[in-house]
């Protein structure tokens, strides 16, 4: 009599929440969509806002009739661009999403936007409930104007040889152009042996000295090079260069080698000419100091981000990875945070569980990260971030374009060259060249 008692009981219930189960989709009100607003509706950026809050789109949660918590994804496109290759943020729960002023901006040049010409762009946010309930806000229109504060300063031209890392193969090491019509400039770390110049990473157009005379000649005698770091000057209206020993270092109790040589190598930066470096501090102090030697150094007597000559030691108050610019041009330096890539999986040589190889940054490009020479067996690969599985990224295609916690990548054995492309965040890419 008590288990038939149960089962009334049990039977009961169940009719009750089958009924509340349609009463939620009879009070389910699908007409219903988020509002979106701008907290200005024409924002024009410029290079002094790039480290401001520019924008602020925000959308109410649709009054749906039932407690529900919608997951909402923003979506921004030039007029008329139906959102098919326009910009992608899942915003979760959030109700608006704040854009500074470097963010905002590179979402625009990505899009195809000029810089300093007003364009219109297409905004809607989509909540979504479950998977497949979608419920989209109208299009609200936004103008915005971005800028271009970069200066081209690629050229054709390289330095290639024995003496290079890329050896007489190269990839060349890249001359840059200078304030100086035809003056170019290249940043090199070279160790005892030859190099020549030339055009295009191929020899159809190349030079040479003769005479060790500081002359180029087409097609002229290999340059005799000594290990060390240089600054190359390479003259094409007079056919002259100059090699100069030449480096801008971090030094310090925060560096590896604290207040001795080997300094941590700046490398340039010709996008936004300055000096860069991924640096792994310690709590400390550095400085900057030229050709590692103390002739010419630079602190920060009033811990302000300016640069003084012999000025007091810079403190590091955390240890971690840190982006370290050094802007000599203007007396500027910045020491900050930053997440550093690495490849792990069964084709690298400390497979899943790391440490993972490294990536440095490839400061010729925007949001690039290079890793050159890496060796591999048969096996797969991801990318993530400081060693951990809070950040990573796969392949779900296998199509090049990178997706968070996506599918392994499958390799094959052999040396590679990669690269990781965040330039649109939004779809990232990467590049596997087998050498």
């Amino acid at each position: 009599m008590k288990k038939i008692k149960l089962l009334i009981a049990l039977l009961a219930t169940m009719s009750l929440w089958s009924c509340e189960k349609d009463e939620i989709r009879a009070i389910l009100n699908t007409a219903a969509t988020p509002a979106v607003s701008f907290s200005t509706p024409s924002v024009v950026l410029t290079k002094d806002t790039e480290n401001n809050n520019v924008l602020t789109i925000t959308w109410a949660k649709p009054d749906f009739g039932v407690d529900v918590a919608p997951s909402y994804t923003l979506y921004i496109d030039k007029k008329g661009g139906g959102f098919t290759k326009g910009y992608t943020a899942n915003m979760g729960s959030a109700l608006q999403k704040v854009f500074k002023g470097t963010e905002l901006n590179n979402m625009l040049l990505n899009l195809g936007l000029k810089p300093a010409e007003v364009a219109s762009l297409d905004v809607k946010v989509v909540a979504q409930l479950g998977a497949k309930s979608m419920f989209s806000s109208v299009v609200s229109p936004l103008s915005a104007t971005p800028f271009l504060d970069k200066i081209d300063r690629t050229t054709t031209w390289g330095v290639v040889g024995s003496a290079t890392p890329g050896s007489w193969d190269g990839p060349d090491i890249p001359f840059f152009k200078t304030d100086q019509n035809n003056v170019l400039v290249a940043y090199a770390k070279l160790v005892d042996g030859e190099i020549k110049f030339r055009e295009n990473n191929a020899w159809d157009n190349n030079v040479g000295d003769n005479g060790a005379d500081g002359t180029v000649e087409k097609d002229g005698a290999n340059i005799a090079a000594k290990a060390g770091n240089y600054k190359i000057t390479y003259n094409l209206n007079t056919k002259t260069y100059k090699m100069e020993k030449f480096m801008w270092g971090i030094v310090g109790s925060a560096t590896p080698s604290g207040w001795g040589a080997p300094d941590i190598y700046l490398n340039y930066d010709p996008i936004n000419n300055v000096f860069k470096a991924i640096a792994p501090l310690v709590v400390g102090e550095i400085k900057f100091r030229k050709n590692e030697d103390w002739g010419e150094n630079y602190g920060d007597t009033g811990a302000n981000g300016t640069l003084d000559a012999g000025g007091d030691n810079i403190a590091v108050a955390k240890a971690g990875n840190y982006l370290v610019t050094f802007d000599p041009a203007n007396g500027k330096y910045k020491v900050e945070k930053i997440d550093v890539y690495g490849i792990v999986g069964s084709a690298t040589k400390n497979g899943w569980n790391g440490p993972d190889d490294k990536f440095t940054l490839d400061f010729t490009q925007e949001n690039a990260w290079v890793m050159n020479g890496v060796k591999l067996v048969d096996g797969e690969i991801k990318f993530r971030t400081n060693d951990d599985w809070g950040l990573n990224y796969g392949d779900n295609g296998a199509d090049g374009t990178l997706e968070k916690d996506g599918a392994n990548i499958a390799v094959k054995a052999g040396t590679y060259n990669i690269t990781l492309n965040f330039k649109d965040p939004a779809k990232p890419t990467y590049k596997l060249v087998k050498k």
